[in-house]
C-alpha cells in the first residue's frame, strides 16, 4: 500500500484534533523537539478516509478507536502547499502539499494512556493538553491557514453553545488565513 497523491500532486491525509472535557486539545511534539502539531497522516492505497484516522490515532498516539468517540468531521478537504524547500522533488509522483479531512474525536475518558511507539518512526515523543485555540498558534507557520479552517469549523460540534474567544494574540498569528466557507459535516456511522 502506498500514499495516495491526486492528479495535482497533493497528498490524500487526515488531520485530528483529539479533544477532552470542556476542550483542551491533545498536542504532541514531533520527535527532536521538531515543533507541535496534532496527529495527521497520509491515507493508504484503498483505505476509506475514517478508516485513515482511527489508524494514524493508533500508530501516532497509541490509542483505539474504542477509546474516542467521533463527533464531527470537516466537510471538505482542506489543503496547504509546502513550502519549496519542503518539496521532495525526487520521488513521482511529486507531492506539492496535503489535502487533509479533519475529525474532531472526544477522549471517553478524561485521562489517557499514550503510547508514542507504535511504529517503527515514532512521530511524537511528547505531549501537553492546550486550550482549543492554542495549536494555530504552535503549528509551523505552512499549516497555520488549515488548522485556522479546521478548528474554526470543527468548533461548531465541540462547543455547541459557542465557542470559547478568540485569545489576543489570534489577529496577529492568523493574518492571512483565510474564514471557512462551509459548515461542518456530522459524524457518519
Amino acid at each position: 500500500m502506498s500514499d495516495v497523491i491526486d492528479s495535482d500532486g497533493f497528498r490524500a491525509n487526515v488531520g485530528i484534533v483529539l479533544m477532552r472535557g470542556a476542550g483542551d486539545v491533545f498536542l504532541g511534539r514531533q520527535v527532536g523537539g521538531r515543533g507541535w502539531q496534532f496527529p495527521q497522516g497520509g491515507l493508504l492505497t484503498g483505505e476509506r478516509v475514517q478508516q485513515a484516522a482511527y489508524r494514524e490515532l493508533y500508530e501516532e498516539i497509541g490509542l483505539a478507536r474504542s477509546d474516542v468517540e467521533l463527533v464531527g468531521q470537516t466537510s471538505r478537504w482542506l489543503r496547504y502547499r509546502l513550502p519549496p524547500k519542503y518539496v521532495r522533488r525526487n520521488k513521482f509522483p511529486m507531492c506539492i502539499g496535503q489535502k487533509q479531512r479533519w475529525f474532531l474525536l472526544r477522549l471517553k475518558r478524561e485521562e489517557a494512556q499514550f503510547d508514542f511507539g507504535r511504529t517503527s518512526e515514532p512521530e511524537f515523543d511528547q505531549h501537553r493538553w492546550v486550550n482549543y485555540w492554542e495549536p494555530v498558534r504552535e503549528v509551523i507557520y505552512f499549516k497555520r491557514a488549515v488548522y485556522v479552517k479546521a478548528l474554526t469549523e470543527l468548533a461548531t460540534f465541540a462547543f455547541p453553545d459557542g465557542p470559547p474567544p478568540h485569545p489576543e494574540w489570534w489577529a496577529e498569528t492568523t493574518k492571512g488565513a483565510q474564514n471557512p466557507a462551509r459548515p461542518a459535516t456530522a459524524p457518519v456511522g
